[in-house]
């Protein structure tokens, strides 16, 4: 009996996304306004367009979003969440031989490295710098930080 559902599986969302006002308790750090709760597959479809030898911060991730759905900002939890799912459902395509999303090219705000993608910084890194993006110390530097 199967019990745990796949990162792919986990990619599916009916329920989103969806345009809410931003919570009282989150309006310190976010302001006031309207904030989406974005579906697994936008954050995807945002990740795959990064092309190689350039990054998108989170930050900018989150910005596209909210532009997209005309919100004035995307949930950080929820948009982190689903960044972390789309790496992991990213692996299973791999080793099924499909079409993988190029996860490594998410950074942080910073330019920081995930060390809860696949593999850890140390794949992340070695996946950015075979694409020519510089990785010192466990963070992007400035060049290939993708302007948007």
């Amino acid at each position: 009996m199967r019990t745990r559902k796949s990162w792919r599986e986990k990619m599916q969302n009916p329920n989103l996304p969806r345009v809410e006002a931003i919570p009282p308790q989150m309006e310190k750090r976010l302001g006031r306004g309207t904030m989406v709760l974005p579906a697994p597959q936008d954050v995807e479809d945002l990740m795959r367009r990064v092309p190689a030898g350039s990054v998108l911060t989170v930050s900018q991730l989150r910005r596209d979003l909210a532009a997209k759905y005309a919100a004035d900002t995307a949930c950080p939890l929820v948009t982190g969440i689903f960044v972390r799912i789309a790496a992991e459902a990213a692996e299973e395509d791999a080793r099924a031989g499909l079409p993988v999303t190029p996860y490594w090219r998410i950074v942080k705000p910073d330019g920081a490295l995930y060390p809860t993608f696949p593999g850890g910084v140390q794949r992340q890194a070695r996946r950015l710098r075979a694409e020519g993006v510089p990785v010192v110390a466990g963070k992007v530097k400035s060049p290939a930080l993708a302007a948007r």
